[in-house]
């Protein structure tokens, strides 16, 4: 498992009976995770002494319960990054910290390659890979179909001091742009995509991962330009394990580019345990 550890702001301190009890800067929430199937003696006192805790409902979606004061918004830092954190409808608050170690994979390679990177992030959500890529001295596309998500994104490089870096925010449905990428014949040295299992474009159009991974991933093939630098896949769908995405990126990438493929769970590490919570899955192909 790849384990997401240098983290300052962020800390998950314990888990319990289907919850997590995490620190976001000076904010404790306590959010549900239905991975954590197991009971704990909740021995740090923050349990009791969070801000908020996020209740699902029956129904579907859910809401925050406040026990002391939440700011509207506060910032994270993540090395030089600022991240804009607000709790959400959804149980998120802007960040997923276990996709760290993914950034820091990708700005490695930025940084070592030795020539001007052009990155894809697709389904960008609120921009922390685009801005790790950024940092790193790539140029970036970012798309996302949340015309609030990529208006976060842009908030999210302005309090980063990354504004000015050369980015295209665009809030499109991730396939048509593809297509239209391609007949444009623009290229692309890295690709991020972080596929959500369900979800609606800005039209209306309805992506089904299962269904339109293959095809999308195909389709982000033929965008790589002609020395490309990686792929990264990432998916938080229990049914797509780390061996089928591998093995995805090794049909439609290694067979042709050479390379390598690796795939694996990536996590946190627990505080109060030592232990490593499992939190998704990722699929690389590099040079």
């Amino acid at each position: 498992m790849r384990i997401s550890e240098n983290w300052i702001d962020y800390e998950l301190l314990d888990t319990s009976d289907g919850e997590r009890l995490e620190r976001w800067g000076e904010v404790v929430l306590i959010r549900p995770d239905p991975q954590i199937i197991w009971s704990g003696e909740r021995k740090d006192p923050l349990w009791q002494k969070a801000h908020a805790r996020y209740h699902r409902s029956n129904k579907g979606g859910g809401s925050w319960e406040a026990y002391k004061k939440v700011p509207d918004r506060w910032t994270i830092g993540y090395r030089d990054l600022t991240f804009n954190i607000k709790p959400m409808g959804f149980k998120h608050t802007g960040v997923f910290p276990e996709q760290a170690v993914n950034w820091d994979f990708a700005a490695d390679k930025i940084r070592n390659a030795g020539r001007q990177i052009r990155v894809l992030n697709l389904f960008g959500y609120t921009g922390c890979a685009t801005l790790a890529c950024l940092q790193a001295g790539a140029s970036v596309c970012h798309v996302d179909a949340s015309k609030g998500m990529v208006q976060w994104a842009k908030e999210n490089a302005q309090s980063s001091g990354l504004a000015d870096r050369p980015v295209r925010w665009l809030v499109d449905d991730c396939v048509k742009f593809v297509q239209r990428e391609l007949r444009r014949g623009n290229r692309y040295d890295g690709i991020i995509m972080d596929p959500p299992s369900y979800g609606r474009g800005p039209g209306g159009e309805v992506w089904k991962l299962e269904e339109q991974l293959y095809p999308l991933v195909g389709l982000c093939r033929q965008v790589l330009s002609d020395d490309p630098l990686f792929f990264i896949l990432n998916s938080y769908t229990t049914g797509l394990s780390p061996a089928v995405m591998e093995y995805l990126l090794g049909v439609l990438l290694q067979k042709d580019l050479g390379g390598t493929v690796s795939g694996d769970e990536i996590g946190l590490r627990v505080s109060d345990t030592g232990l490593i919570l499992p939190c998704g899955s990722t699929a690389i192909w590099e040079k």
